[in-house]
């Protein structure tokens, strides 16, 4: 597509909506939980500043576990033959 027709689709959608700021990737989240005020907190796990939502800091700051550290202790609890299975 070129970027005549590009720029002619992002003016009719920005003037359906206002506040559309053009298209940011499919795996972005949206702006209401990018807007969220953010808090550093560290993990319990591995020491790690994170900086999660001040929701989640405020629940959780003192048995915080990062994702990182989540998927992994997963991995580790997953039985041994339950990689290849269907």
């Amino acid at each position: 597509m070129s970027r005549r027709k590009d720029r002619e689709r992002y003016l009719a959608i920005k003037n359906t909506d206002p506040n559309y700021k053009g298209f940011r990737g499919p795996d972005q989240e949206s702006s209401s939980a990018a807007d969220a005020p953010m808090q550093a907190i560290d993990c319990t796990v591995c020491g790690r500043k994170r900086n999660v939502t001040a929701e989640v800091a405020a629940e959780q700051a003192d048995n915080y576990v990062c994702l990182s550290c989540l998927e992994a202790s997963e991995q580790e609890t997953q039985p041994l033959g339950a990689e290849g299975e269907a």
